[in-house]
């Protein structure tokens, strides 16, 4: 049997956890740059206020009832985050555990054959809340998409549940299957379920788990829908990966601006941050880079003189030599804003993108340049070690400015009470 374990309005109960007077009350948790809305309660629900929906839109109905909201606070998610998982790996140990998102694992409860798996999730569930303080629901069936199928139930039941439901006999998983729309069908989106109502009727999972191996073949993508058949029947198809991604092949760091910018002066800071935070993670997992890429977002008006969605335009470099160098990046990343910026466009966004990893410790030194410059992994890990230990960017190149205006909004984000020495949680 699989399991996932899955944090109830993760954001929200992050900052519900060091305000215990919001319990019951109506959160949302706002994007970057205070946008959309990417966290709300059951008790913001329903009320009426929309998932991902603009934050202007819902500003209304959030002051009339008075919702209380935050912009986001990413420092303190992924330290709760890293607390949920890490508590999962002491219960079950590290190779039954698949870490899928900021806020949900799923479980290889294999090992628990001869368990009531109802009392076994509500243990897991009660430790987690109890060392973390973390709401979490938990769905246990015989697959990872049954798994989901049963914690979604499971989330819109949560009284009935205790927040725990297991789909372990035929008539549990047909029952199931027929109480979920094909849109909530883990790896169909809403506008693929209205193609296949529209087109084959399909309205609920229980439709689709009736379709034939060949038909999901077809029509839902080859080998994946042939497994998404599979997996709704109980059979599995998609195992539990035990073997977590410790290297990534891509390192990516892009932000919205807090204001529109139009200066090559404000794109070149924004960029030369973004690579500076990219270059610090490409240290961190031990490889040097290959490949920069730079791409800004512009804004742009449409007819009636309102703004629209602008363009996207990028451009890379294929570096002479692998680094791992901050100020090497950075320079490659200047060049290529020369190249993308436009002086009649107004920019909204940006960010770097490194690849093509190579291992940082095969580099050899250059034997045809000064020694001082072959001792930048010295000076990197330096400046790494400073910056973690003080924050705040102590020690920056001074090509990321200084003043940084164009920086994203956080007007009401809530202190990094557990990441942070001076914002840490005080009881009086």
């Amino acid at each position: 049997m699989i399991a996932i374990i899955d944090c109830n309005s993760f954001y929200c109960s992050c900052e519900r956890l060091f305000r215990p007077s919001l319990d019951d009350k109506p959160v949302v948790v706002l994007s970057n740059n205070d946008g959309c809305i990417v966290s709300r309660t059951d008790e913001a629900k329903a009320l009426g206020v929309a998932m991902a929906g603009p934050y202007f839109l819902a500003k209304p109905t959030i002051e009339k009832y008075g919702v209380a909201t935050f912009s986001s606070n990413y420092n303190l998610y992924g330290d709760l985050s890293w607390r949920v998982m890490e508590t999962l790996r002491i219960l079950l140990g590290e190779k039954n555990i698949e870490v899928y998102s900021v806020d949900e694992a799923f479980l290889d409860l294999s090992e628990f054959k001869h368990t009531n798996l109802y009392e076994e999730g509500l243990r897991i569930k009660n430790v987690v809340e109890t060392w973390t303080g973390i709401k979490v629901s938990i769905g246990i069936a015989p697959t990872k998409v049954l798994s989901k199928v049963a914690n979604r139930l499971c989330k819109k039941n949560k009284e009935a549940t205790k927040g725990v439901m297991v789909l372990d006999t035929p008539a549990k998983i047909s029952e199931a299957l027929q109480a979920t729309p094909v849109s909530d069908v883990w790896g169909i989106g809403r506008q693929y379920a209205l193609k296949l109502k529209e087109m084959n009727a399909v309205y609920t999972a229980y439709d689709l788990s009736k379709k034939s191996a060949a038909w999901a073949h077809k029509n839902l993508g080859g080998v994946v829908g042939t497994r998404m058949i599979s997996e709704l029947n109980g059979i599995p198809a998609i195992e539990v990966a035990k073997e977590q991604l410790t290297q990534k092949k891509r390192i990516a760091c892009t932000r919205m601006f807090g204001k529109t910018v139009s200066t090559i002066t404000e794109v070149k800071q924004a960029v030369a941050t973004y690579a500076s935070r990219a270059a610090e993670k490409l240290r961190r997992q031990g490889s040097a880079a290959t490949v920069v890429s730079v791409f800004v977002l512009t804004r742009e008006p449409s007819n009636n003189g309102r703004f629209r969605h602008g363009n996207t335009y990028s451009h890379y470099t294929v570096l002479p030599i692998a680094t791992s160098a901050t100020n090497e990046l950075i320079k490659h990343a200047m060049a290529l804003v020369d190249v993308l910026y436009d002086a009649s466009k107004q920019y909204k966004k940006a960010g770097v993108i490194l690849s093509g990893f190579v291992p940082d410790a095969t580099i050899q030194a250059n034997l045809f340049v000064a020694p001082q410059q072959n001792n930048q992994r010295k000076l990197m890990s330096t400046m790494d070690n400073i910056n973690f230990a003080l924050r705040n960017d102590v020690v920056q190149f001074a090509a990321t400015g200084t003043k940084r205006n164009w920086k994203m909004r956080v007007e009401m984000r809530s202190p990094r009470y557990t990441t942070r020495w001076n914002e840490l949680f005080e009881v009086k």
